[in-house]
């Protein structure tokens, strides 16, 4: 070793003391609370995003902002602390092993993951919002199972841009992480390294009850954030990654959880709403066998109609009211397809967060008016011009009786790309009109799906400036198209054609907490039908298989929760509509919208809200109990 003069020696021991004055005695814990801060800055930052997005349709204030940061912060709190944990693990290993130099990489790594989890779920949750009107939960896992679907629905355009916001969104997120991350940390001494470690295990303690949001009976949950009669602005103020992580809480198993009553009380409650015989009913066929086509209309909410009002956007639909048996009071059991088309198919409830037709074990065990009026000899078959694989459908019609499927294979390359999610509609409705007049040697059943009143409303007409309202108006033209044709034929003296949506959508104003949002019109045409009707009783989509088979004289007992509502026994018309987290229910008293989360009313009408809460609950566990038993 060179000789140094003494000097420089004690020069350098004073070099090496400054450097370790420098760094903070604390750094360590600094670096925790600036990244749990920075975290739930982050997810403050993320609702102004949010807001700011959704302002086309729900204009922002900055007192609705505020009341959205500060009624949400506690949930911004509790679900940051989850985030800290890994570094927190991390830290405390640091304090035993001078091994910083291998645990800064992986925090890296780890501020990487989170930077990128984060940025999707924001720009998903907001993208998304404008088309589900919900926070973003685990359901939309569902739907990459065929990323056709994503594609079908927007643009390429579209996810281009949002695949941008992700990528430029993760990097200034990771920026922010790396920026407070320590690039070296100095070993302590034994009484700090003792001291530190106690200090860890007493904030175990506060990090759990954090998470937990409390000591009270009640844990973290995305009610505690709800404040307003505005149903947008307490979806606002939940926090995007805890909605998706609390929704893995709900899935094939939800079931389980909807046990209010004994036994006993859960039958009591329910009787008088499920009378399924039929004892007398009116009439309303000309014939007990009639060939049946049933089209069920994507979206086609009442609120596109006459029966809310709407004179301009459907007329020809409006026009044939008066020409058919009309059921006025007819409401969805659901909110999207796949649980819309069990509901009208099989008779069989919803569920908010279960989608019976993803759970082929129990979808093939649904009785269905295909399975009952193939046992009287017709033949039935299923026409939709999109993918019928989407959502296990194909899986369901199958187990359930249709015995031939057209779907958007049926059709040329040309058609097959005339919309989004398939065949456009005027096309399939030729198809349909085709199916029915060729000749039959038995009598059918033909179920039709139509797809191109959804978003994102690419049809072929501009006849209204609002994309939402002229795709309901291009339906509309459809459903005239085919009855006028179907008239001129001989089809037509035997047919009974079902017109029924798959559920309502939310449009405008007209959202879950509104009881409109989910009425729908069911209309029933054709030469087999006695004379024009208005039946005003109060219904579900749920009901028509009940109605139709007690009309036709075919036993329907395996229907456990489906109405007859022409019969003598339907004592308690009522409706129940279920959406993710919370249902509608409603009788002649009045409607209550419950929130299942939020455990409060977001809509009431009536003096009697606790009875119809009492029953709806009780509705809830005698139906998941039997799908449970399945």
């Amino acid at each position: 070793m060179p000789y140094l003069p003494k000097s420089l020696y004690l020069q350098t021991d004073i070099q090496k003391s400054i450097i370790m004055k420098g760094q903070p005695k604390h750094k360590r814990w600094i670096y925790l609370v600036t990244t749990y801060v920075l975290t739930v800055s982050l997810f403050v930052i993320a609702k102004a995003g949010f807001m700011t997005y959704q302002s086309g349709e729900y204009p922002l204030s900055f007192s609705d902002l505020s009341a959205v940061v500060w009624h949400g912060l506690s949930l911004d709190l509790s679900t940051s602390i989850y985030l800290i944990l890994f570094p927190f693990l991390l830290i405390i290993i640091s304090l035993w092993w001078n091994g910083w130099k291998w645990l800064r990489p992986v925090l890296s790594g780890y501020n990487l993951l989170v930077s990128l989890a984060l940025s999707i779920i924001f720009v998903s949750d907001a993208s998304l919002y404008e088309f589900w009107h919900f926070r973003l939960s685990a359901s939309v896992l569902e739907y990459l199972e065929n990323p056709s679907g994503i594609t079908q629905s927007v643009s390429w355009g579209f996810l281009l841009v949002r695949l941008l916001a992700i990528i430029c969104l993760t990097a200034l997120v990771f920026r922010l992480y790396q920026k407070l991350l320590p690039r070296q940390l100095s070993p302590l001494s034994l009484s700090r390294r003792i001291a530190s470690s106690c200090l860890s295990l007493l904030l175990v303690g506060p990090l759990l009850i954090g998470i937990r949001g409390g000591i009270s009976e009640s844990t973290t949950n995305v009610g505690q954030v709800y404040f307003s009669q505005t149903q947008y602005l307490n979806h606002a103020a939940v926090n995007p990654l805890f909605s998706f992580l609390s929704s893995f809480e709900h899935g094939e198993k939800d079931y389980f959880i909807y046990h209010y009553f004994s036994e006993a009380e859960c039958q009591q409650l329910t009787d008088r709403v499920y009378t399924t015989e039929s004892i007398l009913s009116d009439t309303l066929l000309r014939t007990k066998r009639p060939n049946v086509a049933v089209i069920l209309l994507e979206g086609c909410g009442a609120i596109f109609t006459r029966l809310e009002g709407q004179t301009q956007v459907m007329p020809h639909f409006n026009r044939l009211m008066d020409e058919g048996v009309n059921f006025t009071n007819c409401y969805g059991n659901s909110w999207r397809t796949d649980r819309g088309t069990v509901c009208t198919l099989s008779g069989y409830p919803s569920f908010p967060n279960v989608s019976v037709m993803k759970m082929p074990d129990k979808s093939q065990t649904m009785p269905s008016i295909a399975a009952s009026l193939k046992k009287c000899g017709y033949k039935t078959s299923y026409l939709y011009g999109g993918d019928i694989n989407f959502t296990n459908m194909r899986s369901y019609l199958v187990a359930t009786g249709f015995e031939t499927l057209y779907s958007m294979s049926h059709f040329s390359k040309e058609e097959q790309k005339t919309a989004k999610w398939g065949v456009r509609d005027d096309i399939t409705f030729d198809a349909l009109a085709r199916l029915i007049e060729q000749p039959h040697d038995k009598p059918f059943l033909i179920g039709y799906s139509t797809l191109s009143s959804h978003e994102p409303w690419d049809v072929p007409t501009h006849q209204l400036q609002d994309p939402v309202l002229n795709a309901f108006h291009y339906l509309d033209g459809c459903i005239g198209t085919l009855v006028s044709r179907l008239k001129q034929s001989e089809a037509w003296n035997d047919l009974l054609l079902i017109l029924i949506p798959d559920h309502g959508i939310s449009y405008g104003e007209w959202d879950n907490t509104k009881p409109a949002r989910n009425h729908i019109p069911m209309l029933w045409l054709g030469g087999a039908i006695r004379q024009a009707r208005t039946i005003p009783t109060l219904c579900n989509q749920s009901d028509l298989a009940a109605t139709l088979l007690g009309q036709m004289g075919i036993p329907h007992q395996e229907f456990t929760f489906s109405r007859d509502i022409l019969s003598k026994s339907y004592v308690y018309p009522t409706a129940m509509n279920t959406f993710t987290s919370g249902f509608l229910f409603t009788d002649s008293t009045g409607h209550i919208v419950y929130d299942l989360d939020f455990k409060q009313f977001t809509s009431k009408k009536g003096n009697d809200s606790q009875r119809l809460l009492q029953t709806g609950k009780a509705i809830l566990q005698r139906t998941s109990t039997d799908l449970k038993n399945r």
